[in-house]
């Protein structure tokens, strides 16, 4: 459903955004979390100038993390509100807006006139970029939040409780028609991007909130099991891990799962700028049940 005017009155928290325009729009683009799939962030642009003042700003109704997505005199970005916002750039408008199950905590990428984002619902969505429908959404095993017992040094020491800090979702990126994602479930996906089709998974061993690096036919992604894991992206391969000894496996669908002795350490998202590589083969896994769901 296209929305081309909200009210103000809907709204309660901000989301802030500083827009300069002395390039052409073609110029400032910025499709992708960090800009390129393989998150060099580095951006087709102009040197902005000094910030003296908000050109305007929109108000959502809850926290906004997600990172906002550019393209062309539109700004693409996700909300606490459970919404996806499509906002003109040059005064804050809105466009559309998407209402999912969840906290929208990913930042969106745009590709093919598509823009891809994950949900707290567990649903991963691909909306049409012009209007704002549903072109079609994959269900994935569920997100949750990094658990661990007495986490950061709180009492009880043995009582399992989540991480205030796991705050985001993973946020997409698209290659070559295929678009990739981490999840609360585990696992590392890769979906057609034009029909939302399971190419394959890879299951780490805890939540994967990471945002996959892609380049040179590489995957890269961390996850809360303390790897750092290189994935062929066309086959979901492991290249190499960095901590094979600490993987665990488990199940898309278990609920019980035994707690690390200690809190993992995060993996963030990786950043590919070129170095060498020791190679680690290892086993992918394709298995985990598929939902689409498509307008029509």
């Amino acid at each position: 459903m296209a929305i081309t005017v909200d009210s103000p009155r809907s709204i309660v928290l901000p989301a802030l955004f500083a827009v300069f325009f002395a390039a052409p729009a073609s110029h400032a683009e910025a499709p992708l979390f960090r800009g390129d799939p393989a998150h060099s962030g580095t951006y087709q642009s102009t040197r902005v100038g000094t910030l003296t003042h908000v050109e305007w700003k929109f108000k959502t109704g809850a926290k906004v993390i997600s990172s906002p997505a550019v393209v062309g005199r539109t700004v693409y970005v996700g909300s606490a509100d459970h919404f996806v916002y499509a906002l003109d750039a040059g005064d804050g408008s809105v466009r559309w807006r998407y209402k999912t199950g969840g906290a929208v905590n990913s930042s969106p990428a745009f590709a093919n006139d598509t823009v891809f984002v994950l949900s707290a619902d567990g649903n991963f969505y691909a909306l049409d970029a012009k209007g704002g429908s549903l072109k079609w959404k994959f269900r994935t095993g569920g997100e949750r939040r990094f658990t661990a017992p007495g986490i950061h040094g709180a009492m009880p020491r043995m009582e399992l409780m989540p991480d205030p800090f796991d705050v985001f979702l993973s946020s997409p990126t698209v290659v070559d028609g295929v678009v990739y994602f981490g999840s609360g479930d585990h696992r590392v996906y890769a979906l057609d991007a034009s029909s939302g089709m399971l190419r394959w998974s890879f299951e780490t061993g805890n939540v994967v909130h990471a945002s996959p690096a892609v380049a040179d036919g590489m995957l890269y992604i961390g996850s809360w099991d303390r790897n750092l894991y290189a994935l062929k992206a066309a086959t979901g391969e492991v290249a190499w891990n960095s901590r094979p000894a600490t993987i665990r496996t488990s199940s898309i669908r278990s609920e019980s799962r035994a707690p690390p002795r200690s809190p993992a350490t995060p993996c963030f998202s990786a950043a590919v700028t070129g170095t060498s590589m020791h190679s680690m083969p290892g086993p992918a896994r394709r298995n985990g049940r598929t939902t689409i769901t498509r307008d029509g």
